[in-house]
């Protein structure tokens, strides 16, 4: 079976790789028991440390809207030159809920 391809980043996600589900409407905001998708580790840190709770419910709800983004898309440039199971911490700090 191949791998799942995390739908941020358009890589592969091997299974070795670090990875997690992010709830496309924050649980705090209302997402519990919502749509999720799996995403590689790095990615799904990047969205938490670069965008609030509110700013994800409001306005990035979707993963095209995430993509859209443009400081997710120097981000996405970014990874895509790495390995499908590259992990770092995120460059960003963690932003506030």
């Amino acid at each position: 079976m191949a791998d799942p391809i995390c739908p941020l980043c358009l890589r592969p996600i091997p299974s070795e790789a670090k990875q997690s589900l992010h709830h496309l409407v924050p649980k705090l905001k209302g997402g519990k028991g919502g749509p999720t998708v799996l995403l590689h580790q790095i990615c799904h840190s990047e969205i938490h440390a670069r965008f609030t709770e509110a700013e994800l419910a409001r306005d990035l709800s979707t993963v095209g809207k995430l993509r859209a983004h443009p400081d997710m898309q120097r981000f996405l440039d970014w990874v895509a030159k790495r390995p499908p199971a590259f992990h770092s911490r995120s460059a960003v700090g963690r932003r506030k809920r």
